[in-house]
């Protein structure tokens, strides 16, 4: 009778367990169909944004019958459409204090180059600017205190001494030539005005008409050869101040950039040269790799330069004898003309250079006249 009443009393305890069942079982069928009712219907705000509220409670109900050890980060909800075959994989995210969700802002990836900014790009420029002063200088002070070793090309400098020496003279024949030309044009207004002075008197001089005639029209006579010499001068004037001024100086300013490269070049292989002299190690090695770019770039340029200064002083000497040569001979056959009283040979010696005197108080022609 014990045994009857003890199954009895575990019968009539099992089945409150029974009935505590299927409390459970419909609150995990209401939680299945939960998601399918928030799933279908997505209620949308005043703005045209989906209103995620009916998800923050869906979530919490699922949290609160979810166990203790499932998290609800690593849940995934998945919903059936109603017009559609394919299905949406929702991940929830993880919950903090207070029951909010965070959500991960994503903005568009941009992959792009490296943007180069223009103030770094000055800033290296200046860099390597002083950098370079720096070296320079230092090599020219080098070289002044003799230190400092130093690149010569012997014929070349040669060449390039004599031309500055004959610039020298050239400018001091320019300088000469330009004075005489402005005492002659002097000496021309003033006979000039001699001769019309002449022919005055010998107008209102009855008594020396002709001695003052005579006196008169030689007084224009040699106004008139000293224009045609003045043209000739100043025509050679013009051509050897553009032999000077121009060509020269052009093959001058070559001279110097082929010195600035030759001090540049000379500045980084006495550079490498340290380095070399130096201890080779990780931290030197790619210095002497550097020094070496650098100073094979200077080299070639050196080269170039070399070069360029070479041609332009062959083509200068050319130049020089056939422009010098020409103006020489006009000079001396318009002077010899002129002191010799020969006014066609002077005309003749314009004419074989093809110089144009302007006529005094002619003004130019105009465009139309020249058409």
């Amino acid at each position: 009778m014990s045994d009857c009443s003890n199954d009895t009393a575990t019968l009539g305890a099992s089945k409150p367990g029974t009935e505590e069942v299927k409390p459970n079982s419909e609150e995990s069928t209401m939680a299945q169909e939960s998601p399918k009712n928030s799933a279908a219907e997505i209620s949308v705000t005043s703005n045209g944004e989906v209103d995620d509220s009916h998800e923050h409670g869906f979530n919490r109900d699922l949290k609160r019958s979810l166990p203790a050890g499932l998290g609800l980060s690593e849940t995934q909800i998945t919903s059936h459409g109603f017009d559609s075959t394919k299905e949406g994989v929702t991940e929830a995210g993880a919950f903090q204090a207070g029951g909010q969700r965070t959500q991960a802002k994503s903005g568009p990836v941009i992959l792009a180059d490296e943007i180069k900014n223009p103030a770094m790009e000055k800033l290296e420029l200046v860099r390597k600017w002083s950098l370079n002063t720096y070296k320079c200088t230092r090599q020219i002070i080098s070289e002044k205190l003799g230190r400092g070793s130093r690149t010569v090309d012997l014929e070349l400098e040669a060449q390039i001494d004599i031309l500055r020496d004959n610039k020298k003279k050239y400018e001091n024949i320019l300088r000469l030539a330009q004075t005489l030309s402005t005492q002659l044009f002097q000496m021309v207004h003033t006979q000039r005005q001699l001769g019309d002075a002449f022919a005055d008197l010998s107008l209102k001089s009855l008594e020396l008409h002709e001695e003052f005639g005579y006196n008169a029209d030689t007084q224009k006579l040699l106004a008139k050869n000293g224009e045609t010499l003045l043209g000739a001068i100043n025509f050679f004037i013009a051509s050897v101040n553009t032999l000077v001024n121009k060509t020269i100086e052009d093959t001058l300013m070559t001279v110097k950039q082929y010195e600035s490269a030759r001090i540049e070049y000379d500045a980084y292989r006495t550079d490498l040269e340290e380095l070399n002299l130096g201890p080779r190690d990780a931290n030197t090695l790619p210095k002497i790799e550097q020094s070496q770019l650098l100073f094979q770039a200077h080299k070639e340029k050196y080269d170039k330069m070399r070069n360029d200064v070479s041609i332009k002083l062959k083509f200068l000497e050319e130049n020089k004898v056939k422009v010098l040569h020409n103006q020489l001979v006009l000079f001396h056959n318009a002077i010899a003309a002129y002191f010799a009283g020969n006014q066609k040979q002077l005309e003749q010696t314009l004419k074989q250079f093809h110089i144009k005197l302007k006529t005094p108080g002619m003004e130019a022609p105009s465009w139309l006249e020249e058409q």
